[in-house]
């Protein structure tokens, strides 16, 4: 169920997301959230900074555990434009995140609903309430735009190479 500031940072999500599109990185953004107060913020950079772990949640919450000078964040929220991956499920089970509020899904590995429903399991030692679909059409169309740029970026490049215009 929604909260009713879910949108409102979710489109703070957006807007980090946006600023990683123009990095040429994929655009996905995310923020941490406590006491109705940003207490980190994140967008993915795994390219540029040559960090397989540079995604956009996982930054959110560096930033975060940083700034409350603590790794455990318990009563945090953290907004994500897409559903986080496996890796990123881990980091917010380990950071004590309360609850997770995500825009779009993500069919090949998205690791809450998509393909493994990681925080569901049993043997989890930390229960992470969670909320998808929060803007997903905006989210969903940033991802769609992105990639159908890159897929005429490529396309230019292999005309260009070829010789032919």
């Amino acid at each position: 169920m929604n909260n009713p500031g879910d949108e409102h940072w979710m489109k703070r999500a957006l807007a980090l997301a946006e600023a990683a599109g123009r990095r040429q990185e994929v655009p996905v953004g995310a923020v941490v959230v406590r006491d109705g107060r940003e207490i980190g913020a994140g967008y993915n950079a795994p390219i540029s900074h040559c960090d397989p772990t540079g995604h956009a949640e996982v930054r959110a919450l560096r930033d975060a555990a940083r700034r409350e000078g603590n790794y455990r964040l318990s009563g945090a929220t953290l907004y994500v434009t897409l559903e986080p991956c496996a890796m990123c499920a881990g980091a917010l089970i380990h950071s004590r995140v309360s609850r997770l509020v995500f825009g779009a899904t993500e069919p090949k590995a998205g690791a809450i609903v998509s393909t493994l429903r990681l925080l569901e399991a049993d043997t989890m030692n930390w229960q992470v309430e969670v909320t998808g679909g929060v803007l997903a059409p905006n989210c969903s169309d940033l991802l769609s735009q992105f990639f159908a740029q890159r897929r005429r970026q490529i396309r230019q490049a292999r005309i260009s190479a070829s010789g032919t215009d």
